[in-house]
């Protein structure tokens, strides 16, 4: 565990004040950088993009100029169904995608100059020390320092339909699948028991 501190230059106390505000010019804040969002013309124009469209919409023109009209309006109509079945799904992914960040936390707990503050998952730092209890979401992917009766909900990680048992222990070797790092939470999964004496 020394080691571990020692390494991101923090202690049992946290870290001070001044050292946060250094961490986060440094690392930036605790959150992914979003894509700007395409507008919604945008999104469904790009529907007709795919090389099979393009196939598809020079047969149809091929089709006009031979004169089969019957074949060109399938055609025509066969591209703009899968355009608009396109666009809905990726709209809905979009939408389902804005509601699992919301779903992400938004406050935790930290030792930061040997006191317990409540702040925003934003601000996390490398180096934080972060309490966590039961029905907590991970803030950040963190290294178990100490853990008592913990398990995680990591079915969407590992697809183990059991809750992953976790354990503050030094592990050997590189390379682990997510899965053996029994050592670490990654961000977002729940805590599902804690017992703290």
């Amino acid at each position: 565990i020394s080691s571990l501190l020692e390494k991101f230059r923090s202690n049992a106390d946290g870290l001070p004040p001044a050292e946060i505000e250094i961490r986060l010019r440094q690392y930036g804040r605790n959150e992914l950088i979003e894509k700007k969002k395409r507008p919604v013309l945008l999104l469904f124009l790009s529907q007709f993009q795919d090389f099979m469209i393009i196939i598809l919409a020079l047969a149809a023109i091929l089709s006009g100029i031979l004169g089969d009209l019957t074949d060109t309006v399938v055609i025509l109509v066969i591209i703009l169904l899968n355009a608009v079945l396109g666009f809905v799904q990726e709209y809905r992914a979009e939408q389902a995608m804005e509601a699992l960040k919301k779903l992400g936390a938004t406050v935790c707990q930290v030792i930061r100059g040997d006191k317990n503050l409540v702040v925003p998952a934003q601000d996390l730092v490398p180096g934080d020390i972060t309490i966590l209890e039961a029905g907590n979401i991970v803030p950040a992917d963190i290294r178990l320092i100490e853990s008592f009766a913990l398990t995680v909900d990591e079915s969407t990680l590992t697809g183990e339909s059991v809750a992953s048992s976790k354990q503050a222990v030094q592990l050997t070797g590189t390379e682990l699948p997510l899965g053996d790092q029994i050592n670490m939470l990654f961000k977002h999964f729940n805590i599902m028991l804690l017992y703290r004496l």
